[in-house]
């Protein structure tokens, strides 16, 4: 660990780097963190790998050395500076300087990377979208990989828990204390195995579907009866229309808090049943 931090310290040095918060640019520093991943990302030599956010490069290397191909994807301009000097060996290495959401990318297999916390919650969605991802490998905020992984019930679950549920199979691993990284940030990481999964269950409509999950769960302690309203009222329903189209439907008394996955595809079907008869 203390000759990666003295080489990441020096590289900073010599690029006049300095790392910036608001990006999220806290390099590893532990070589431990990059073997554990590469372990569970189980290459065979002929996939490629996205990693979003390639900072120094030192992931990069180890990918580069095991894949088939790496598309090493950087939004900072003196970091990509770095990695076309630190890379520039690896035939199989394409470099990409921009937002991992805007820039035009080629297919890829896996992906294996330590993202900024400020992107985790729009990449793993993101992710979540993907029709061909294999598997991803993730060093994540351990805030955030609690939310992946949220027991029903818990203070953690939420919108996140039950949309990454329905995509995927989601593993939250080894845990990595803030000084495996430099600067350390404020927060201790975690790395995440996601395995993309055909859905456990089935909804009629997956666009409301998505969208009955993220509304009720802006108000996730309130019984379904109450926190249903304001979703039906964004569909064009007056509140005295609601309150009768309500009737029938399940989990009612229900805290939104205490519905598993499930509950809420069969609470969506009901809704969708519902707007396919007419009965707005």
């Amino acid at each position: 660990m203390r000759d990666l931090l003295s080489e990441v310290k020096r590289i900073l040095r010599l690029y006049r780097i300095h790392p910036r918060r608001r990006m999220g640019q806290n390099f590893v520093v532990d070589d431990e963190v990059f073997s554990k991943m590469m372990d569970y990302v189980d290459l065979d030599g002929d996939e490629t790998v996205l990693e979003v956010g390639s900072g120094l490069g030192f992931l990069t290397e180890r990918l580069a050395k095991t894949c088939g191909k790496v598309v090493a994807v950087e939004a900072d301009r003196k970091l990509v500076r770095v990695l076309k000097n630190r890379l520039r060996r690896y035939r199989n290495v394409e470099l990409i300087h921009g937002d991992i959401f805007r820039v035009r990318l080629p297919e890829f297999d896996k992906v294996v990377s330590t993202p900024p916390y400020s992107i985790s919650s729009k990449l793993v969605l993101w992710l979540l979208e993907r029709k061909n991802l294999e598997l991803a490998v993730l060093t994540l905020q351990d805030e955030f990989a609690r939310r992946l992984t949220a027991p029903i019930g818990s203070r953690d679950y939420g919108r996140l828990t039950v949309t990454a549920y329905y995509h995927a199979e989601i593993e939250a691993l080894d845990k990595i204390p803030r000084d495996s990284f430099y600067p350390p940030p404020k927060v201790d990481s975690r790395i995440v195995l996601i395995k993309p999964r055909e859905p456990p269950f089935k909804v009629r409509n997956p666009t409301l579907y998505r969208e009955l999950v993220k509304s009720l769960f802006t108000q996730r302690r309130r019984k379904v009866k109450k926190g249903i309203l304001p979703f039906l009222k964004n569909l064009g329903l007056k509140e005295e229309r609601a309150k009768d189209f309500i009737v029938g439907l399940p989990f009612l008394d229900s805290r939104v808090k205490d519905l598993a996955p499930e509950d809420f595809g069969l609470l969506s079907d009901e809704v969708s049943k519902k707007l396919e008869d007419n009965l707005l």
